[in-house]
């Protein structure tokens, strides 16, 4: 049985943590003997890991004593190499960011992986020093493999450091279809948001964390201002929360739109919303891959989305694609709520796995 370690920050609630724990799950019921190994061992999601997973706590200090946080972090780092040097057979940072994570990859196998989750040209608004600095810095030339969620990724950092083109794999995120849809199924907590469904009135979903310079959900709220001056009739549901949660608030207020824009805060489990809505938004400047893509079209929901990361699969019979600004998300609600839309490509999960998997093996 092949020995793997993951390494992560955390499995709090967000895209790169349901990513994280659908793939670890996953592996581990194909006979692989799976160590996970996170910087803090807390979040939503310890709870959802398989019991055939072993957890551990790397613990880094952030002490605001110089000398006691490197003095606990240098102790760390050499406890970890006298116990898991080159143990495993194959390991991944799936932090992107995260020196420890990257720290605890790269010393655990020579087969090392690091998991990236943007286009990062993009994400650095085109910055190419920044990007090389953010790479050099996670040690990124050591790793074995380099691993993009989406082609764009790929493309943007083989034009940055061309000489690691040959270690530069694209593999999209494993989905976890058949829970998703029996997720799909439990009832809502809000029973005015469920009886909302009873009303022929057309229904939009946005879901993800409120971040305005990533997610632009001002787009949203604005093309509903325009919409709401023509007397169209609609709802939109927001799940999720961040920093700019106020700031969309209170311009949803400005606009006089409390009525049409509901916020429901963070969902463990959104995909009931998703039943009930009738088309999902995504206004982003950018995206890794978008893990609501495949929620999308696991849930047979069209989708509005902006050119990011992997747009053409929306392109290809399953929602409307849009350029990065607020007039066309306005025209696409618009045209939705005019013609709706009809999905012509419906998703088949199991295959999409299946070539996943087969990555994923070939690396391992």
């Amino acid at each position: 049985m092949k020995k793997i370690l993951f390494s992560a920050h955390n499995l709090d609630l967000g895209g790169i943590e349901t990513a994280l724990v659908t793939l670890v799950n996953h592996l581990s019921e194909k006979e692989y003997d799976i160590t996970l190994a996170l910087e803090k061992k807390e979040g939503v999601f310890l709870d959802r890991l398989s019991k055939k997973i072993q957890v551990v706590e790397y613990n880094t200090s952030n002490n605001k004593n110089i000398f006691i946080r490197k003095l606990h972090n240098i102790g760390n780092r050499v406890r970890f190499i006298l116990k898991y040097k080159n143990k495993f057979d194959f390991s991944a940072s799936f932090a992107t960011y995260s020196l420890a994570s990257s720290f605890m990859a790269r010393t655990a196998s020579k087969n090392s992986a690091l998991w990236c989750h943007a286009d990062y040209l993009t994400l650095y608004q085109g910055n190419k020093e920044e990007v090389e600095a953010f790479f050099k810095n996670v040690h990124c030339g050591e790793f074995h493999h380099i691993v993009f969620v989406s082609k764009e990724g790929t493309n943007s950092f083989i034009k940055i450091f061309p000489e690691l083109k040959d270690k530069v794999i694209t593999c999209n995120n494993l989905i976890d279809g058949e829970r998703i849809l029996q997720k799909s199924k439990e009832p809502m907590i809000e029973k005015d948001v469920q009886e909302l469904s009873k009303k022929n009135i057309p229904i939009f979903l946005n879901v993800g964390r409120h971040d305005e310079r990533q997610k632009r959900l001002t787009r949203v709220i604005e093309a509903c201002k325009q919409l709401k001056q023509e007397d169209y009739q609609f709802k939109v549901l927001f799940i999720g929360d961040g920093p700019d949660t106020k700031v969309y608030q209170e311009k949803v207020v400005e606009y006089h739109l409390e009525e049409t824009i509901l916020f429901l805060g963070r969902k463990e489990n959104p995909y009931p919303y998703f039943t009930i809505s009738d088309c999902i938004i995504l206004s982003s400047e950018y995206e890794g891959y978008p893990v609501v893509y495949l929620e999308s079209f696991i849930l047979d929901k069209p989708i509005i989305t902006t050119k990011v990361s992997d747009y053409k699969q929306v392109e290809e019979g399953r929602g409307i694609v849009v350029e990065k600004n607020t007039q066309a998300i306005y025209s696409a609600m618009k045209e939705f709520l005019q013609n709706g839309y009809h999905i012509t490509n419906h998703f088949d999960y199991e295959k999409y796995n299946a070539n996943i998997l087969k990555t994923l093996e070939t690396m391992i």
